[in-house]
């Protein structure tokens, strides 16, 4: 049968409407442009500080962090086309300044890019 119809042809109706907590957000995609940071209320009313664009990035190397400039994406194994445009997510390989780094939080959550340095093989 038909998504949403019993077995005799009537529809299932809903007990409720979904509930503010309940519905999904618009979908927040970081770009490699000027900083662009965005201030959303959670629940609680508790503040979370989201990325909409970054050009820097705090890589960690043997220990020690230090900001530096993003200079391209190399790769993204959430998707190939998200290196293609730009879009910096949790796993990228970035270049820059200083060598390649992987991305190991996810700005689109926190408003800063972390990463850690990776040696070429």
């Amino acid at each position: 049968m038909k998504q949403g119809r019993k077995v005799s042809g009537g529809k299932y109706h809903a007990n409720r409407k979904t509930k503010k907590f309940e519905r999904r957000n618009q979908s927040r995609v970081v770009k490699l442009a000027p900083a662009k940071v965005k201030k959303l209320r959670t629940l609680g009313g508790n503040i979370k500080l989201v990325c909409l664009s970054n050009e820097y990035a705090n890589v960690t190397k043997n220990g020690k962090s230090k900001k530096v400039k993003i200079k391209n994406i190399i790769e993204t194994h959430a998707n190939r086309f998200f290196a293609r445009q730009n879009v910096i997510v949790k796993g990228a390989i970035i270049e820059t300044e200083i060598g390649n780094a992987k991305v190991t939080n996810r700005p689109s959550q926190e408003g800063v890019v972390q990463a850690i340095f990776v040696e070429k093989k």
